[in-house]
């Protein structure tokens, strides 16, 4: 029996078509979202919300990754999803798309990276720039002018900043902007008030260590187990973490936040259209 999948959506679309769908849109009366989150929104409230002027829209990447014997494999959609949200209620007339959780992580044979734990989950860098080339168009699709990318994981910077400058480009005479914040990325601030405060770079790490250890402990207390650190088989580097995590507090990781977050409006504020 063929399938009758086709036949649904047919008349999915013939139903849609009579409905009248972009008129009874234009009916909807502009108002206030009741949330940022769009995962949590209707299509009506999504609409309204770009009517009111709602135009900006953060897309969130994070990672599914090792994170040393001390943090979860979530640790990127945490941070990055709080802190979109905060930016988005600092930027005003702004929306969070929902997080992108699957990244580049290394390659698969031979393994590389963060690939070589269990528990990472990673996408080729070309599959990452098709989903973030979907997400985009959808956006635009909906009425958003400025979309921003912003990443939690140093190797989704590079393909984001690709898409948001091929989009920007293909996009120019309809007024739309594809923003990749490298600026939320970039830690040279936070290391700066670390090293002011007695750290030094081995003690504040690269990855897992100092600075993400704290930034999640502000987020997500539950995320982080710092005993695991005392009973570690192998050494730290050996289980895939970087710096002294130890060290890390949540009081810390609401400040070195605060500073990615500021850094992420300034920048986004001068860039987007229509505003």
């Amino acid at each position: 029996m063929p399938s009758s999948l086709p036949i649904r959506l047919g008349i999915l679309t013939l139903f849609l078509l009579a409905l009248g769908v972009s008129e009874a849109a234009r009916t909807l009366p502009p108002a206030p979202p009741r949330t940022l989150q769009m995962r949590d929104m209707t299509w009506p409230e999504v609409y309204a919300a770009v009517q009111s002027g709602s135009t900006t829209v953060i897309v969130p990447t994070g990672g599914i990754e090792q994170n040393g014997p001390h943090m979860i494999l979530a640790k990127h959609d945490h941070i990055v999803g709080f802190a979109a949200l905060r930016i988005a209620e600092k930027l005003g007339r702004t929306l969070v798309a929902p997080t992108v959780s699957f990244v580049p992580e290394g390659n698969y044979s031979p393994p590389t990276g963060n690939m070589q734990l269990p528990g990472t989950i990673g996408l080729p860098e070309a599959v990452f720039e098709q989903v973030l080339e979907g997400i985009a168009r959808s956006l635009k699709l909906a009425g958003f002018r400025t979309i921003v990318f912003i990443g939690d994981h140093g190797e989704s910077q590079p393909p984001q900043a690709k898409v948001a400058a091929n989009l920007t480009r293909e996009w120019a005479a309809d007024g739309v902007r594809v923003v990749q914040s490298d600026r939320y990325y970039d830690d040279a601030a936070q290391n700066a008030r670390l090293k002011a405060e007695g750290e030094t770079e081995a003690t504040i790490g690269f990855h897992a260590g100092l600075i993400d250890t704290s930034e999640l402990m502000a987020v997500l207390p539950a995320g982080v187990d710092l005993e695991r650190l005392q009973t570690m088989p192998r050494s730290l580097a050996q289980m895939g973490a970087s710096g002294d995590p130890s060290r890390a507090s949540p009081a810390r990781g609401q400040a070195l936040l605060a500073i990615r977050i500021d850094q992420a409006v300034e920048q986004i504020s001068s860039l987007r259209t229509g505003h």
